[in-house]
């Protein structure tokens, strides 16, 4: 009925149309619409997603529910983060599901896959970013057992930033 698979650089496409459909609905109101289509544009193109495929610190997982793709994640190895101390920590940069699939618990199973990933890659920790409006995420998260560690101001452009929290969740 789940299923996690890892991605390989064939899935650079997939996931470049996937992050579009669950980044919007999470964030699409977080700035007008030209600069969220810039940060698109510029983030989720297929180009990006086959040279962050190509290198093996970034992992980015799949998860079907009745064969469908309901999905993804990405996690990043051993990446410090200024406001902890810890060493050996893992940057999740996304967790996102499709709409249709809320509230099935989907995205418990694929953090709960990614943080047992993260032990066994000997990592202390994992970290993430979170828009401070983003109150389902961020209820979501602190349930898993993240904390607030920190405040960001995320950058959307060169002169747009928006302010979220550096949570975190020590193992």
């Amino acid at each position: 009925m789940i299923k996690i698979v890892k991605t390989t650089v064939k899935d650079a496409f997939l996931l470049s149309k996937l992050s579009v459909e669950t980044f919007l609905p999470a964030h699409g109101h977080a700035a007008s619409k030209e600069i969220m289509d810039n940060y698109i544009a510029n983030n989720f193109n297929e180009e990006n997603f086959v040279k962050e495929l190509s290198n093996s610190n970034y992992q980015y997982y799949l998860i079907y529910y009745k064969n469908e793709i309901a999905g993804f994640s990405k996690v990043i190895f051993n990446t410090e983060n200024e406001n902890l101390e810890h060493k050996n920590v893992t940057k999740m940069e996304r967790l996102y599901l499709k709409k249709e699939f809320y509230n099935l618990k989907l995205g418990k199973e694929l953090m709960d896959f990614n943080i047992k990933l993260c032990k066994e890659n000997k990592q202390s920790g994992v970290w993430l970013y979170v828009w401070v409006e983003n109150h389902k995420a961020i209820n979501f998260y602190k349930k898993v057992g993240f904390t607030q560690a920190a405040t960001y101001n995320f950058p959307l452009t060169k002169t747009e930033t928006r302010p979220n929290y550096v949570l975190y969740l020590e193992f």
